[in-house]
């Protein structure tokens, strides 16, 4: 929220959040087709675990598909966080900026390619500062990082 203001833009939002959710788990659970075809948002932002696998790929590109059917009536424009993998599956990196970057093709929505930045500072830099602690979840730059990245993607759509 802090890059946001200092952008310039002010941010109103509701999260659906719950721990080791998948998109799959969302839908079945049901309250998130209720929020999304009750509520108008600009965007609709879908945030999945690294989903390298094929499985991961398919929720990524059916659900974000089910999804984006009731964010359309409401003119809403269905998004996907590109997350990165822990820094023990980092020999997955490139499965997962391939099938966030298919899913958001296939869906016609906007990709937020955080995990392909984080990548891109990795590979230049070899500094790893983006990890937290447990090599997965992000330090705060990697925070800072990812909001800059969403917020830019964003602007440039909105």
């Amino acid at each position: 929220m802090k890059y946001a203001k200092q952008e310039g833009v002010n941010l109103s939002y509701q999260m659906v959040t719950f721990p080791n959710y998948a998109l799959e788990d969302h839908w079945n659970d049901g309250e998130i087709q209720k929020l999304i075809a009750h509520t108008t948002f600009d965007f609709i932002i879908l945030q999945q675990g690294p989903s390298s696998q094929p499985d991961g790929r398919e929720m990524l590109i059916n659900y974000g598909n089910k999804l984006d059917s009731i964010s359309q009536s409401n003119q809403s424009k269905l998004c996907y966080f590109m997350v990165w993998p822990s820094l023990k599956n980092y020999h997955t990196f490139d499965g997962v900026i391939k099938n966030h970057q298919d899913a958001a093709a296939i869906n016609n929505a906007i990709l937020l390619p955080v995990g392909q930045v984080w990548k891109a500072h990795f590979y230049s830099t070899k500094n790893f500062q983006y990890y937290g602690p447990d090599g997965f979840h992000p330090s705060l730059e990697g925070s800072k990082t990812a909001a800059k990245v969403i917020v830019n993607s964003l602007l440039l759509h909105h």
